[in-house]
């Protein structure tokens, strides 16, 4: 009976954070209308994808305790998330209106630290958490020079007036927005760290959820 309720718990963690993930790309990838503020969004975009990856992958590799899971987790919500870029092009939206993040090179690095450290939790939260929060804006950026240009995106699927009140405000051009990666992989890396920590820690409650 424990066995089963803990494939199910595997199975329906990767689920919901996999659904959830697919909801926060959706909300957060439509960067590419916000013209103005396009490289602000993208760093906003570019940790809460790495958040939403390290605390499920950590999770999911902790409980295993099987190094390439994190792989594995990352290949099925980018599958998750492309089955519902899918679903949105079907209903008439542009291809690029969601911007399918790079999960996969982040996760492996997770992996990495995990299987070279022998499977060591602190430095999988350490150096993992660090690895993936760096790398994950970077990859973003490139797969974003495969994608249609934001600009011309947005002009030509405008939307609709907005009213002076909640026009955006021009934003003012600085060093952190010349940078979005620096900006998203700083940040990234500390956040991403705690998140590995929950994600390792989420491992300690379900075993003791189980054995209760």
């Amino acid at each position: 009976v424990m066995v089963w309720l803990r494939r199910c718990t595997h199975y329906l963690f990767i689920i919901v954070v996999a659904a959830n993930g697919t909801l926060l790309t959706i909300n957060a990838g439509d960067y590419i209308f916000y013209t103005d503020w396009a490289w602000t969004s993208f760093v906003i975009f570019s940790i809460s994808q790495t958040l939403m990856l390290t605390v499920g992958a950590c999770y999911y590799l902790t409980l295993t305790g099987v190094p390439g899971t994190a792989t594995y987790y990352a290949l099925i919500i980018t599958v998750y998330t492309w089955v519902a870029k899918g679903a949105w092009f079907s209903l008439g939206y542009p291809y690029d209106i969601i911007a399918t993040p790079i999960w996969l090179p982040s996760a492996m690095l997770l992996d990495l630290a995990y299987w070279a450290t022998k499977r060591n939790k602190h430095s999988l939260i350490l150096f993992g958490g660090v690895l993936a929060g760096m790398s994950l804006p970077l990859f973003n950026m490139v797969n974003l020079i495969t994608i249609a240009d934001p600009l011309e995106t947005a002009f030509k699927y405008p939307r609709p007036t907005l009213p002076p009140y909640m026009t955006p405000i021009e934003p003012q051009v600085g060093k952190f927005y010349n940078s979005p990666v620096a900006l998203g992989a700083g940040a990234g890396a500390v956040l991403s760290v705690t998140m590995a920590a929950l994600g390792c820690k989420l491992t300690t409650w379900t075993y003791r959820w189980m054995a209760a």
